[in-house]
């Protein structure tokens, strides 16, 4: 019978991966409280610990031989208080900004709506000398200046045809444009709410399309514009200014808009 062999007793302690471990948890420890501990340095506690530095082991003050002289080298710690107007002479915002992004923000539309404003004065201006303020109205927004040109002058109901009238007008107005309209200019026709079925015509967002298209059209005949800036649109019935119920509110809605958006909203 054969003899059992003894078996070894287990060494005494911890295994040895367990004091690597150990070692490893440590130094990540560390890593992270020094993390933590550089993530809210105080200025001045800096500076004194790099000035402390800079007399004990003379670090900083020897960049300007060993590096070259250059900008936030050769003047070592001095340099770091003006960091921030550096990054800025850039073309780079620096971090600790003071102004927060909804003052920007508010600031930039401030400026938007104040060059609607002066392009709006000139417009007005402009709309009086050539006779069409009883035929154009004017407002603006923060994007543009809105030139709304009166819908029964323009078209008859259920057409996109322009009126034998409409061509003077739209002389003046394009004369306008070529002044004023630097940047993008839009075009949008509108209907009343009367349906419309006909082969030509399906519904009104058709005849809002082939209105704005009129104009578009003529414009870019009879002016210099450049069709690349100038959009046209239709917008149907949905966006009346006056009441359907009555005929003079019908011959309002049908109408046309010319927006002139200002160099800014761009």
């Amino acid at each position: 019978m054969a003899k059992k062999q003894k078996q070894e007793d287990a060494p005494a302690g911890s295994p040895a991966w367990m004091a690597t471990f150990s070692d490893l948890m440590n130094l990540l420890l560390c890593f992270f409280v020094l993390l933590f501990s550089m993530s809210s340095i105080d200025q001045k506690r800096w500076e004194e610990v790099a000035a402390s530095f800079n007399a004990t082991f003379s670090i900083f003050s020897g960049g300007a031989q060993a590096i070259g002289d250059g900008i936030l080298i050769s003047n070592g710690v001095s340099q770091l208080n003006q960091l921030d107007d550096y990054i800025n002479s850039t073309g780079k915002a620096a971090e600790d900004t003071d102004a927060p992004k909804e003052n920007i923000m508010e600031e930039a539309e401030k400026q938007k709506m104040a060059a609607s404003e002066e392009l709006e004065e000139k417009v007005s201006e402009a709309v009086s000398e050539a006779g069409l303020d009883e035929l154009v109205e004017l407002s603006y927004t923060s994007q543009y200046v809105e030139m709304t040109l009166n819908g029964a002058l323009l078209f008859e109901s259920g057409s996109a045809n322009l009126s034998a009238d409409a061509g003077a007008v739209l002389d003046q107005v394009g004369l306008i444009l070529e002044r004023y309209g630097e940047s993008t200019i839009e075009i949008e026709g509108h209907t009343d709410s009367v349906p419309i079925n006909s082969a030509k015509y399906p519904s009104n967002n058709e005849l809002s399309d082939a209105r704005a298209l009129s104009v578009f059209y003529y414009l870019m005949e009879h002016t210099s514009l450049d069709p690349a800036k100038v959009k046209h649109s239709g917008r149907g019935e949905y966006n009346p200014i006056a009441d359907n119920s009555t005929a003079e509110g019908r011959a309002l809605n049908r109408r046309v808009e010319i927006k002139i958006y200002n160099s800014l909203s761009e």
